[in-house]
Formats: C-alpha cells, sequence, structure tokens
C-alpha cells in the first residue's frame, strides 16, 4: 500500500523515457529538458522523511527518502541532466535520449532509494541505460566496450546482490542505514560491489575502456552519474572504514598516472575521472563531518567541471572526427569559445582559487590533515598536481595550442553545445567565488573557511611549481602511440581460456546433447511406429504392425480386470 499520493523525483524521468518515443520529433529536445525540471523541482519542495513506502514479500519498502544527503545529490543529478540536456539539444536519436533519462532516473532512484531492495533495481536500471550510450556509437570498439561494461557491471551487481540477501538472511534490516564494521561476508560483498561502481582499482578498468568509446552526448552523462551514485552509497553505508582511505589514495594515484600515460583526450579524463573520485573515497574513509562534507561538495563539483570537460573534449570530437593527442594541435583560433569553456573546467578541477574545485577539494585535504592523517595527505596534494599537469595542461597545450598535425575542423559546433558548456562554467565559477551558496546545503554539521591566507598560497605554490614543470618537460609529454597497460590487461589476456570453458565448452556440450536428443526421438518413433519389431529378431517374419493380428482376444482384457477386482475387494474385507 502506498503510503500517500507522491510522486517521487525519478518518477518524471521514467515517465519522461515513456513519454518521449510517442512526441513529434520537433518536440523531443525541448521536452526531454522539461523532466529533468520537473524532478529539481520536487526535490526541493520535498519535505525530509519517508515520502513513499509500498508493501512487497513481506517487507516494507521505502521507494522515496529524502534528507539532506539524497537532496544534495539529487539536485546535481538532476541539474547535469538539465544542462546535458541543453548540450545535446541538436541530437534527434531518441534511443540515446531515452537511455539518458533511463540512467538519470535510476540515479535518482538509488539516491532517495530507503532500503536495499529498491537500491538494487535502480541500480541495475543504470547499467542497463549506460551500456546503451556506448552501443549508440554504432563502432566495432563500442559495441565492445559496452558488452565489457555490461558483464562488469552484471558482476558488480551480483556481489551487491549476494550481500543483501546475506544480510538479510543473518537478521539486518532492509532499512539502508551504516553498516557496522563487524567483518561479515555481507558487508565485504556489499562494499566490493559498490566499489566496482566507484571504480576502485582493480575493479576500475571498465571505466577507462568505455567512457572514450561512448556517444559525444553519452559520456557526459556517463561520467556523472555511476561513479557518484556509488559515492553517495558509500557515504551512506560505510562512513569511516579506514580501509576506504587506502583505497582512495590508490586511485587517486592511479588515475593521475595513467591520464599522463593516455593519448586520447575522453580517455585522459576518463582516468582523471577514477583520480578524483578517489578525493571522495578518501574523504568517506576519513568520517568525520567535515571529511564527509567534503566527499558530498567534492561530488557536485566534480559533476559540474567534468561534465563541462566531457562536453568540450566532445565538441571536438564531433567537430574534427578524432580524439587522439597525436592528431591534434592548433584548434583554439578556430574553436576559442570551446577552449575558453575548456580551461573554466580543466582550471576547476585543477584546484586553482575562486573556481568549485578548490573549495570542495581543499575541503578533503584539510580533513585529512585535522584527522592526522598525513600520508593520505600528501598523496592528495601529490595528485592535484598530477591533475593539473594532465587536464589543466598537457589536454588543452596538445589539443588547441601545439603543433597542428594537419586536423582541421570539419563542420562547426551546435550552438546548443557552447550554451551547454556556458551553463556548466557558470556554476563552477558561481560556487568558486560563493561557496557558501554549496556549504549552507552539505547535509553533516561541519563549517569550513577555503579561502584562507595559507590555503591560498599553498595552492599558488603548487599549481605554480606544477606549470614550471611542465613548460619544461613539454615536448616530452605528447605521448608515444602506445595502449597502456592496466588491470584489464588480466580479462583480455584470460579471455581465450574462459571462452574455452564457459562458453565453446557449453555450446559442445549442449550441441552433443541436442544430437542425442533428436536420435532417442527418432528411435521413439519409429519403435511406436511397430512396437513389434523391436521383440522379434527374425527377419525372415513378417514383422509390419498390424493392429487386427496382434490384438488380443476381449476374454484376456475381462480377465485382468476380473482379477484386479477380485484383488481389491479381497484388501477391503482384510
Amino acid at each position: 500500500m502506498f503510503s500517500s499520493f507522491y510522486l517521487p523525483p525519478f518518477f518524471f524521468l521514467m515517465a519522461g523515457a515513456i513519454i518521449l518515443p510517442l512526441l513529434p520529433k520537433f518536440l523531443r529536445s525541448g521536452s526531454f529538458i522539461l523532466f529533468p525540471l520537473l524532478s529539481l523541482l520536487v526535490i526541493w519542495i520535498s519535505p525530509f522523511g519517508d515520502l513513499l513506502t509500498v508493501g512487497f514479500a513481506g517487507y516494507t519498502l521505502t521507494v522515496a527518502h529524502v534528507d539532506g544527503l539524497s537532496r544534495m545529490f539529487g539536485t546535481i543529478f538532476a541539474l547535469i541532466t538539465i544542462i546535458g540536456g541543453v548540450y545535446a539539444y541538436y541530437l534527434e536519436d531518441t534511443g540515446q535520449q531515452v537511455a539518458a533519462l533511463l540512467y538519470a532516473g535510476g540515479a535518482l532512484g538509488t539516491v532517495f532509494a530507503g532500503d536495499f531492495l529498491t537500491l538494487f533495481i535502480f541500480w541495475e536500471i543504470m547499467a542497463f541505460s549506460a551500456t546503451y550510450l556506448i552501443w549508440a556509437r554504432r563502432t566495432k570498439e563500442s559495441e565492445g566496450a559496452g558488452f565489457r561494461y555490461v558483464l562488469v557491471h552484471l558482476f558488480g551487481g551480483g556481489l551487491l546482490l549476494s550481500g543483501i540477501l546475506l544480510h538479510l538472511s543473518g537478521g539486518g534490516s532492509l532499512e539502508l542505514t551504516q553498516i557496522i564494521r563487524d567483518g561479515s561476508l555481507s558487508s565485504r560483498l556489499i562494499l566490493l560491489g559498490v566499489a566496482l561502481n566507484a571504480a576502485v582499482p582493480p575493479l576500475h578498468a571498465w571505466l577507462a575502456d568505455a567512457y572514450p568509446k561512448a556517444t559525444v552526448t553519452g559520456a557526459v552523462f556517463l561520467c556523472a552519474f555511476t561513479t557518484k551514485a556509488a559515492v553517495y552509497v558509500l557515504i551512506r553505508l560505510f562512513p569511516g572504514w579506514e580501509i576506504l582511505i587506502i583505497a582512495g589514495a590508490v586511485m587517486t594515484l592511479w588515475g593521475t598516472i595513467y591520464a599522463l600515460l593516455s593519448r586520447d583526450i575522453r580517455e585522459i579524463l576518463a582516468y582523471s575521472t577514477i583520480s578524483q573520485v578517489g578525493y571522495m573515497v578518501v574523504g568517506v574513509g576519513i568520517g568525520t563531518q567535515l571529511a564527509l562534507n567534503g566527499a558530498v561538495a567534492h561530488a557536485f563539483s566534480h559533476i559540474l567541471y567534468k561534465s563541462l570537460l566531457f562536453m568540450a573534449t566532445g565538441a571536438v570530437l564531433y567537430t574534427t572526427g578524432t580524439s587522439k593527442l597525436d592528431q591534434l594541435g592548433g584548434l583554439a583560433k578556430y574553436q576559442r569559445w570551446i577552449v575558453g569553456l575548456y580551461l573554466v573546467g580543466a582550471f576547476s578541477i585543477s584546484g586553482i582559487p575562486f573556481l568549485n574545485g578548490f573549495i570542495s577539494k581543499s575541503m578533503i585535504v584539510s580533513a585529512a590533515g585535522y584527522s592526522h592523517y598525513e600520508a593520505a595527505m600528501f598523496v592528495l596534494m601529490l595528485a592535484s598536481m598530477g591533475t593539473f599537469l594532465h587536464t589543466g595542461l598537457r589536454l588543452p597545450y596538445y589539443t588547441w595550442f601545439g603543433a597542428n598535425w594537419g586536423v582541421r575542423p570539419k563542420k562547426e559546433a551546435p550552438t546548443c553545445m557552447i550554451v551547454g558548456m556556458g551553463i556548466a562554467a557558470f556554476f563552477c565559477i558561481l560556487f568558486g567565488i560563493f561557496p557558501s551558496l554549496l556549504y549552507t546545503w552539505l547535509p553533516f554539521d561541519a563549517t569550513y573557511r577555503p579561502f584562507t591566507v595559507p590555503h591560498l598560497v599553498e595552492a599558488v605554490q603548487t599549481l605554480g611549481l606544477t606549470f614550471v614543470g611542465f613548460w619544461l618537460m613539454k615536448d616530452r609529454l605528447a605521448g608515444e602511440p602506445a595502449i597502456p597497460v592496466d588491470t584489464d590487461w588480466f580479462y583480455r589476456k584470460t579471455k581465450p581460456v574462459f571462452w574455452a570453458v564457459f562458453v565453446r565448452s557449453v555450446n559442445f556440450f549442449f550441441d552433443t546433447m541436442e544430437v542425442k536428443a533428436i536420435a532417442f526421438a527418432r528411435s521413439v518413433a519409429v519403435l511406436s511406429k511397430n512396437p513389434v519389431r523391436f521383440f522379434m529378431h527374425d527377419e525372415s517374419t513378417d514383422t509390419t504392425y498390424s493392429a487386427n493380428r496382434y490384438r488380443k482376444p476381449m476374454s484376456v482384457i475381462l480377465f485382468v480386470i476380473l482379477v484386479i477386482f477380485v484383488v481389491f475387494a479381497v484388501r477391503g474385507t482384510l
């Protein structure tokens, strides 16, 4: 039974995915933006609490739970869907539009879920809808990446579901609340399932594999939802788990190193995403009020500036047909608006003061220092230098300012792309200059002042040193034509073995069984046609079956019936 008449925020996105294909083509792009606008409105007029419950299999599912944490993540998910809709206004691919709405709806459903089962359902909706945004590019590479993406996430969903079922069978509650560090198998499986979506190494290779191969607009949505929804679940379930400090620190360095090795501009941003999510994971692991606020604020900021970066690099791919760093260069004079807006996102992610990355990243770094995690603090600062190096300097230099290798824009970027990037850049600047607009709504009770002299001096020194280092080594940072070996090597190299064991051998078994079954059925058919022949071995005898020849006399049948009747009658008198 529904507790009240309430339409949760994800309802409008799911309904939009159904309604959109029924609309005239000229109305679809505009209507796409309307649905997340309605969701955003509902998020902010909804009171806190369990607003929608439903009974299922003896359990009470909380389909919509609203509090400060879910409202923050719901707000940025709805906002980026609106911005992505503006950016993709030119798009006439209804399949991509529907998949994007389902994907956004799955993300909103995840952050407003109040129980494990509802969380899992929306978790899987995200996985399948995101896969289409990879396949929709319709290339051989995107087809393979899409299959790998969905298989990896099905595996992660299996881990999550297994953990949930074990949790329930052990007497745990279905309610989505903080999990105690008891070392149980259920909690470890749930953590692994969530860590896979957060792209924690070594469970991260799917991200760098899929994002660069998605469609131009699909990558914008991909970079916003899956990993940040996982960060939300980590904050909800695992705050203060110190193992996450180690995992997050590894993420920051792993993503930075591979971003420096990559040659595809969208692959650089994909690895950069792993690094930036690492900051959030560290914040969750620290678990203090300031660290958790930093994780929320950085997720909010990251979605804005990383979507902006993917929009800009997507515009390069759209206009030139390539995203390879060693094929680009000298595009600035053709794409002044694109490079200018890209730099807003690049400087934001690098933590330059008065942009939103500075006011969120420094919260986590400071929280690490206050909690005496000096090693983690050092790693975060080192990764920050690497971020400025690969995303703030290397990528824009070799794409727009370095030597031109003959690639020229083949067409202009649609105006809607520039407008979408402009909106994202506006928010990056707005929250960077007025951090209280973001800090006021953070869900945890902690105060922070980003614009202190030590923080500003530290940022200027770090960024200045990184710039000098880049300028001295810029001719060596273009990258060699090579494919960096990541953990996906293991499942790529073992593919023939797994294919032979789990596909080829299984197919052989069922093919063999099919042949045997058909042969057996054919034998039974022949036997039923002439059953007497089976008992007669004299080939000289005419064994052609004839019902009249082999039919028993009626007296035999009557005798058998009489015997049966007598037996039952005798048993009844005993």
